[in-house]
């Protein structure tokens, strides 16, 4: 199905800004349904050649969450034009609601047509129709409406007017979601004095944990939040912002926090015909929500702090371990040692970088740039060899980097030493690169879910003979034990076509 941007871009004339409204709006209108009680349907009118003159195409459809929906099929994408579109016809040419008309019968189900205009305001003042918001109710389950219902109609025909005159949606605040809180959450509408006149069941029981028992009717709102706010600054702070929405501007929301509770709070001034006449307060009862996120950032905290402790551990085995290098006078047990400390600072790369993260991934091309120049650095060989990455591996679990930094370690250091090993001991080179300087390139992919990685040199090449899962190196049988075990995937040594040696592993990347 096509986005509203896409529809909008190629069967009408609407420019940029006029579609960023309609999104906007598409995304704050779940509050007008569910407070009318009915589906809304975003139309917009059609160029001539993407259908009949006078035709109207829906970009986008809300269903109430408080009442049955007029329709059971989606109408996104669908163009009308006739008759049938007489309603937004009227309301787009005169840029009024239209309320006017019997109802219509979609199937089985009653419902009753209205149109809204939707506009626009320019930066110069000049205000357009650019839409018509379609607000049609299912009138099946028609029945006396409690006062509940008379309110939240009463505060939708307000909303509705503050559409048609381009004032709604307000302007969204950075890193705001449009999910919450919700008409069901709890609703409470202020007079122009900014004193409650109506307060749902669910909004009364949210101040009731916030510790006020009385009913909320006639208590003035930003002075009750402010003294039952168990931080004055907090408090002062969601007295503010009530105030500013009896002002008629839309500020950002806030959280209340008292006797353990956390009540989050979003004001919307009402303005309908420019005139302010009170506002929208939403609360939703979030303890729970911030109750699980505190146990999740101290979790996440408390990993980190075991992947700092286990970097710092393995830290402390590569010192000793060169310490004891150090010490030791055979040659082979030298380098061997040394292997062992370079195994280990790779391990310890991943989990210095899982300490700083916040969950249990890491970006891995930091790590493999900080192995290569490594590798370059502590290889026995007396060739320059410069590295090079191309491509990204990108976020990579932890247990998948964990096991491919010793890979690539592995793989790096094989390339600079055995594709350029030092010069021969009569002075003369005993390889000359193919290329014109000795290089290794990393080369990464992401296709189908798996991770293509290349490690290619320009050196000698492999031995005739060579096989590599018959090979005595122990830097070859970890990489083979790893690639086919822990990351369950393929690895492959060959000569390249051009000169030099290439190691193709493929790691999957689903469920482990």
């Amino acid at each position: 199905m096509s986005t509203l941007r896409d529809l909008a871009e190629e069967h009408t004339g609407l420019g940029p800004a006029d579609i960023d409204h309609l999104t906007r709006l598409a995304g704050d209108w779940q509050l007008l349904s569910d407070l009318s009680f009915a589906d809304l349907l975003l139309w917009v009118p059609v160029r001539a050649e993407s259908g009949k003159p006078g035709a109207f195409l829906c970009v986008a459809q809300v269903r109430p969450t408080t009442a049955p929906t007029a329709y059971q099929d989606d109408q996104v994408g669908k163009i009308v034009g006739g008759p049938e579109v007489a309603h937004l016809d009227i309301a787009y040419a005169q840029g009024r609601i239209w309320r006017e008309g019997d109802p219509v019968w979609y199937g089985d189900t009653p419902a009753r047509h209205e149109a809204i205009p939707v506009r626009l305001r320019g930066e110069d003042e000049n205000i357009e129709v650019i839409a018509v918001i379609g607000r049609d109710t299912n009138l099946s389950t028609a029945r006396t409406p409690s006062q509940l219902e008379l309110n939240y109609l009463t505060t939708a025909d307000d909303l509705a007017q503050m559409v048609a005159d381009g004032t709604f949606p307000p302007p969204r605040h950075v890193g705001e979601h449009t999910s919450a809180p919700r008409v069901g959450d709890g609703l409470i509408r202020l007079d122009a004095g900014g004193k409650v006149t109506y307060a749902s069941p669910n909004a009364q029981s949210a101040y009731r944990r916030l510790g006020f028992n009385a009913h909320l009717v006639g208590e003035d709102l930003s002075v009750l939040s402010s003294r039952l706010a168990a931080d004055p600054l907090e408090g002062t702070d969601a007295a503010e912002r009530i105030l500013t929405s009896l002002r008629g501007e839309a500020p950002p929301r806030q959280e209340v926090q008292a006797r353990g509770a956390t009540v989050l709070m979003r004001a919307l001034p009402l303005k309908p015909a420019g005139v302010p006449i009170g506002a929208l307060v939403l609360v939703r009862d979030v303890t729970d929500v911030r109750r699980r996120d505190r146990a999740l950032m101290t979790k996440d905290a408390t990993i980190r702090e075991i992947h700092h402790r286990v970097k710092n551990n393995l830290q402390t085995v590569a010192a000793l371990l060169r310490l004891q290098a150090r010490r030791v006078d055979a040659p082979e047990a030298r380098m061997a040692l040394e292997e062992s400390v370079r195994r280990v600072a790779s391990i310890a790369l991943v989990h210095e970088t899982l300490s700083m993260s916040s969950d249990e991934a890491v970006e891995f091309d930091g790590i493999v740039d900080r192995v290569a120049t490594a590798a370059t650095e502590v290889a026995a060989t007396e060739i320059t060899v410069k590295m090079r990455r191309e491509g990204t591996f990108g976020v990579l679990p932890a247990e998948i980097a964990t096991s491919l930094v010793m890979v690539l370690n592995e793989l790096l250091i094989n390339a600079v030493e055995h594709g350029f090993p030092s010069p021969a001991e009569d002075g003369e080179p005993s390889v000359t690169p193919s290329g014109p300087a000795g290089e290794v390139v990393v080369s990464a992919h992401r296709f189908r879910k798996q991770l293509h990685v290349t490690v290619a040199d320009n050196g000698q090449g492999l031995p005739d003979g060579f096989v590599a899962d018959a090979s005595g190196r122990l830097g070859l049988q970890i990489v083979r034990a790893l690639a086919t075990g822990e990351l369950r995937g393929t690895i492959e040594l060959r000569n390249r076509a051009g000169g030099g040696t290439e190691a193709v592993l493929v790691v999957p990347l689903g469920k482990r």
